[in-house]
């Protein structure tokens, strides 16, 4: 057995004094050092003095770069500094994250349920935002994800790292129970799929304890697992508290064939988070930039103030609005918040026009096209900072089985009585279709709210309007290629059992 090295002698950094080891690794070592100004702490990770070739120093050199490039994002460990030591050794100045990572937790603790959704849709967010910037992981593991001091997974060591458009190559250093099949073959390929099984096998490791092509008792070497990992189905996590809707999630992201996986992070994300919403648990957000595209038909963000973007049009973050959350998400002091833009006067919004008369029978080429008919009647009452709000009246398609058209003539959707709050209907949240190689395109949302028997009204949108509505039953639609074009532009609404619908639809383009 080989003996455990000792640590290397901590490098003397100006303005930094040093505290403890933190951990050793196979190229670097990791010291706790205090900054004098500003006074905090602060992880620094220093090259080994025979690590310096000149592969090491490129890889040394491409961490510091990549992380600094995403350190904004509250779930990637924030980059400080990059420097030579005086004794010639590259060091990197980080975040230090007091608390207990997920390398011992995973093995020492029975993680909920939702605290593993919730690390999954925050690290997912994490990996959809390194991917948008051109970046793979190529490592994730529990042991890559540090807890910061609010409790937040952090995503560390960017150091095998590569660009998306050059990701083909060997994967140098990588982890063997937490990497996907195509990065274990004798020529390693691998792409953002590569990543979201990698990130997938980590909640596996958190929901049962063990990695997830580990036997206990048994074998586990390396050549072993390499065979169950390209080979096995895989096994079962052993909690019953654990949904089956989860596991066939985590299933997914783990398909052995990379096209039959979640086809971005970001999906993984939302499928998360709709396990969320099925088990009534707050809808963690995904926190991802705004990619800048222009959006269409802005409204005014209801008088409630509900955060979620319903006129955007492509992969942009929807931050849904959360029920009352679990402790350690009562401050966020890490990342932005986008500010909706409010309506023009004191609380109250103008009512839209009436909507115009039903077509005559007689006019075939009107008679499928269907006009949502919404109207609002807000009330705003300000005592002191309190603004109580809106009475949300809503006339819209008649429920019928899923994939029927509503035509006209059916009944519109009844106008709700009872309190204010009650007749509000939320929007669907996280909205986003996803094309495949073959021009299909498979939207998919998220009801914040969800009740027993909701339905969802769905129809295309063109520069005419809102084309013939359509009902269904599940959080998803798929059009064909020959509906799609270069794009194809959909509206979303919730509707519940008592006829009531969302008063603005969610919006997106694909």
């Amino acid at each position: 057995m080989t003996a455990r090295r000792e640590a290397s002698a901590p490098p003397a950094l100006p303005g930094y004094a040093h505290v403890r080891t933190l951990g050793l690794g196979g190229f670097a070592d990791v010291f706790l050092y205090r900054q004098d100004l500003p006074r905090r702490d602060v992880a620094v990770k220093v090259l080994l003095a025979g690590s310096l070739d000149d592969e090491v120093r490129a890889r040394f050199q491409t961490e510091a770069n990549l992380m600094a490039q995403l350190s904004h994002h509250p779930s990637i460990v924030t980059v400080y500094q990059a420097d030579i030591a005086a004794d010639g050794r590259p060091y990197l100045v980080m975040e230090y994250c007091s608390r207990t990572g997920l390398a011992e937790r995973y093995r020492t603790e029975r993680i909920s349920v939702a605290e593993v959704l919730r690390i999954g849709v925050r690290l997912a967010s994490a990996v959809e935002t390194a991917h948008r910037a051109g970046i793979l992981h190529r490592d994730i593991k529990p042991a890559n994800v540090l807890t910061t001091d609010f409790g937040w997974p952090a995503l560390t060591d960017f150091g095998i790292a590569a660009t998306t458009g050059h990701g083909g190559g060997a994967a140098v250093g990588m982890s063997i129970p937490w990497s996907p099949p195509e990065l274990l073959a004798e020529h390693p390929h691998g792409d953002e799929r590569s990543d979201v099984y990698s990130l997938a096998a980590t909640l596996y490791s958190l929901l049962a304890g063990r990695t997830p092509f580990e036997i206990p008792g048994g074998q586990n070497g390396a050549q072993q697992l390499v065979a169950r990992i390209e080979r096995a189905p895989l096994p079962p996590t052993g909690r019953d508290d654990v949904p089956g809707t989860l596991d066939s999630v985590l299933e997914r992201a783990m398909s052995k064939v990379p096209a039959l996986r979640h086809p971005s992070a970001a999906a993984l994300g939302r499928a998360l988070q709709q396990i969320e919403a099925d088990l009534r648990l707050p809808v963690t957000p995904l926190d991802l930039l705004d990619d800048g595209t222009p959006q269409a038909d802005p409204q005014p963000a209801p008088a409630g103030g509900d955060a979620a973007d319903a006129t955007r049009l492509r992969s942009i973050v929807e931050i849904p609005q959360p029920a009352p959350a679990a402790a350690d998400d009562s401050t966020r002091v890490r990342g932005p918040v986008t500010v909706q833009a409010q309506p023009a006067g004191p609380g109250f919004l103008t009512p839209p026009p009436p909507p115009p008369e039903p077509a005559p029978v007689g006019e075939p080429e009107l008679a499928d096209e269907v006009e949502v008919r919404r109207s609002r009647t807000v009330a705003a009452v300000v005592s002191g900072v309190v603004v109580l709000g809106a009475i949300v009246v809503i006339a819209a398609a008649a429920l019928r089985p899923t994939g029927t058209e509503r035509r006209p003539g059916d009944t519109d959707f009844e106008q709700t009585g009872g309190s204010a709050v009650e007749a509000v209907v939320p929007s669907p949240h996280s909205l986003e279709g996803d094309r495949d190689e073959a021009g299909n395109v498979t939207f998919t949302w998220i009801n914040p709210d969800p009740r027993p028997d909701d339905h969802y009204l769905w129809g295309v949108r063109t520069v005419q309007g809102t084309g013939t509505l359509q009902v269904v039953e599940e959080p998803t639609v798929t059009l064909p290629a020959a509906q799609t074009g270069d794009e194809v532009c959909i509206e979303v609404s919730i509707v519940r059992a008592d006829r009531r619908a969302s008063a603005d639809p969610a919006q997106v383009c694909a």
